[in-house]
């Protein structure tokens, strides 16, 4: 389930097709709806896989052999060590 509401990739949408517009880069969009929707589907993708990905990341710091609590300062280490570890296997 993606962090995002509707409303809000509507509006990140919106604000990245505005900026392409505005760079020389693209010559010609289709039709706006057309793009929208795209840049809609992109971002839900991201923010899916962020998901899928601190989810992987919290069950691995579970399956550790000593418990460390979320909320503490060592589990805020690891969840961002471990974070990291698999944006770069993916090459984020």
């Amino acid at each position: 389930m993606s962090r995002a509401s509707e409303g809000r990739l509507s509006e990140l949408a919106h604000l990245t097709l505005a900026a392409l517009k505005k760079g020389d880069a693209v010559v010609d969009l289709r039709s706006d709806r057309l793009v929208l929707a795209e840049i809609k589907a992109a971002l839900t993708d991201f923010f899916n896989l962020d998901d899928a990905l601190d989810a992987k990341v919290r069950r691995k710091i579970a399956s550790l052999s000593r418990r460390v609590p979320e909320g503490s300062n060592e589990w805020d280490v690891l969840h961002r060590q471990y974070l990291e570890e698999e944006k770069r296997k993916l090459g984020r």
